[in-house]
Order: structure tokens, then sequence, then C-alpha cells
């Protein structure tokens, strides 16, 4: 049985079809990324108040904040968008697998922390591995996420963020000290450059083509 053809008038309704369902999931999307990395930079400041003016290094369990009420937040927001995903796309799965990738890696070495500090008695400073994860592995995403979707902002902003990782890197080698006076105001800087101002960009451009 031979198979249909689509004319180049059917071809491009469908593929200007599927652009317009990408763009509104961008824009659904964009906001619940928008949430977690508002999150990510309150949690942040609060935390290094919390260090700078007690000291003490218990108040790093505030970090485990960000996936506490992010998990209570998205559900609520998944709920009030009411967003239609519409086809997903081969661009989408990619992105979807390169962040799914990042979230379990981020398990796992959180996960592996607590087991050197429990079964090894390692000192609080292996938290300090997190600070690279941060700034390497989700820069080197966010860079990849840019290339699929040929998005400048999240290159950019990646590009950035993958510099202060390298810098945080080479401080632990090193054996400088963080000081949560400077290095947690650079963590969060970065983190705006890296994530929120892309976000903005990217449901601006998603706004206006709509």
């Amino acid at each position: 049985m031979e198979e249909k053809k689509m004319t180049e008038k059917e071809s491009l309704e469908l593929i200007t079809s599927m652009i317009q369902r990408t763009r509104e999931r961008y824009v659904g999307d964009g906001n619940i990324m928008l949430m977690w990395r508002y999150l990510t930079v309150a949690v942040t400041a609060l935390v290094w108040i919390l260090l700078v003016k007690t000291g003490n290094p218990i108040y790093n369990l505030g970090w485990f904040l960000i996936p506490l009420l992010g998990n209570i937040l998205k559900p609520l927001m998944d709920k009030k968008q009411k967003v239609k995903s519409g086809v997903k796309s081969y661009s989408d799965r990619i992105v979807t697998q390169i962040w799914t990738v990042v979230g379990i890696s981020s398990l796992v070495a959180m996960l592996t922390c607590f087991g050197f500090i429990f079964f090894a008695h390692a000192s609080s400073n292996i938290w300090k591995s997190m600070f690279i994860f941060a700034l390497i592995m989700v820069p080197m995403a966010e860079i990849a996420h840019g290339i699929v979707v040929k998005e400048k902002s999240l290159v950019v902003g990646g590009a950035l963020g993958l510099c202060v990782g390298i810098f945080t890197m080479c401080c632990i080698a090193a054996g400088i000290p963080f000081g949560a006076n400077w290095y947690l105001p650079m963590f969060i800087i970065a983190f705006i450059c890296m994530m929120i101002i892309p976000g903005h960009i990217i449901n601006y451009k998603a706004k206006q083509q709509r």
C-alpha cells in the first residue's frame, strides 16, 4: 500500500503547529524551572546569612529546603497552569533526558556525601563537592540544552556558571577555604546569570511568538 505523501503546505502547517505547541510548553515548563531557580537562590541567601551571623555549620542543613519546598510547590504550579504538553519532539526528549541525568546524579552525589560522613567519618567539608557539582555538571547540561534548542542565552549563561565552577574546583584542589561571606554571594550571582536570566529570556521569547 502506497503511503500518502504530504504536500508542501501540509508539511509547513504541521511544523508550524508543532513549533507553536513547543513554545506554549516552554512558557509553562519555564515558569516551573524558574521556581526551582529562584528557590535555589533564596535558600542560598538564607544559608549565607545564617552562616555569616552565627558561624554554625549546622545551618548547612538548610540546603534540604530546596528539594523539600520545590516538591511541594511543583504540583501546585502544575495544577494551576494546566499547560497542554502537545506532541513532544525529538529535541524535547533529549532535553528531558539531559536534566533527568542531572537530577539522578544530584541524588547520587548527595547520598555519597552522606555515606562519607556516616561511614567514613569525613568532615562536613565533604559538602564542598556539591558546589562543584552545581557549577560544573549543571552548567554543562545547560550548555547542551542551549545547543539542542538553539538558545544562546542558555549557552552563554552555562558558560559563565562553568567558569565559576572551574574556579571552585581549583580552590578546593588548592586547599583555599570557602568563606561564606564571599563564596555564597558569588554562587548566587553565578546562578542568576546561569539560570534565572536565561529562563526569563526564554519565557519572553516564547510569549512574544505565541
